[in-house]
């Protein structure tokens, strides 16, 4: 193993819909939502060392660099283990963008270093890693990390309840394609609920599965993004993106994911969402367009 690195892909996290349903006495906001993880994200490489350090490469790299606490380092030490990794991160990602990225790279830690220091994960119907189950010490230590953790450490479709510790199925996901537009403005998440007006929302019905794209957008459509209208007020350039993509040729949906900045358009295949993400970029903004789901 000596001298081997080892890679971890750590996939941007949608949220489709974001419902806020109620906020518990610690002031924890209670959530559902389905998040989804299309094939664009942060890669991380590790290899064995005699201490624990971290590295930055990659177009976002230089924004993280002067963190004294990043969340890979965090979910690192979270994990007990006294071997060392030399980590490198490559940051693809916009920061703060309302797309799970430090939870993605946290997540992605955490599975990374587990094979590169042979931890066990037991077999618990608790969560997934990728393939491999995973233990409930890992999901607990998924959920200490942040609250968008847990659903990272699969990087699979899945329905999100509670303040994010609660995972059941997401509905059956058809064919899709994914544009995603952030307009340079980092948004710090607790700003935007802090923002956000009183009440709360009902869960949503969702059904079992979307037969199609449209099916599904005609769906989602019905529902929202609870913090999306308090965003704007934060930062305006969300409203513009999802007026541009809103107005491109097969977009079927237009929304905030998460506390944005970053907004997302569902089109009919891959194909048309990388054509409308190339028709998209403009100065000063990150896109991207593909597949709906990882690889």
């Amino acid at each position: 193993m000596a001298g081997s690195w080892l890679s971890e892909f750590a996939p941007a996290k949608v949220n489709l819909y974001l419902h806020v349903t109620g906020r518990r006495a610690d002031g924890y906001h209670l959530l559902d939502s389905v998040a989804v993880f299309p094939a664009v994200g942060d890669r991380l490489r590790a290899m064995p060392a005699e201490a624990l350090s971290l590295t930055f490469e990659g177009p976002f790299g230089a924004v993280l660099a002067g963190e004294a606490d990043n969340l890979v380092l965090r979910a690192a030490r979270a994990l007990g283990g006294t071997a060392g990794a030399r980590i490198v991160l490559e940051k693809h990602l916009p920061v703060a963008s309302g797309i799970g990225g430090g939870s993605a790279d946290a997540a992605a830690t955490l599975r990374l270093l587990c094979r590169l220091w042979d931890l066990p994960l037991a077999a618990t119907p608790v969560a997934s890693v990728r393939g491999a189950p995973a233990s409930a010490g890992l999901a607990r230590i998924a959920l200490r990390l942040g609250a968008d953790v847990p659903v990272c450490l699969a990087s699979r479709a899945a329905r999100m309840g509670g303040v994010g510790e609660t995972l059941t199925a997401a509905p059956g996901m058809p064919p899709a394609g994914m544009v995603l537009v952030n307009p340079g403005v980092a948004l710090a998440t607790a700003a935007v609920f802090r923002a956000r007006g009183a009440g709360f929302s009902a869960p949503a019905e969702l059904p079992a599965a979307w037969p199609d794209a449209a099916a599904m957008a005609n769906d989602l459509g019905k529902l929202r993004n609870d913090l999306q209208p308090a965003a704007i007020v934060l930062c305006a350039e969300i409203e513009v993106v999802l007026s541009a993509l809103a107005a491109v040729p097969g977009c079927l949906l237009a929304r905030m994911s998460g506390s944005g900045a970053t907004c997302f358009g569902l089109f009919p295949d891959p194909l048309t969402a990388k054509a409308a993400a190339r028709a998209l970029a403009r100065p000063g903004w990150w896109c991207w367009g593909g597949a709906f789901g990882a690889p």
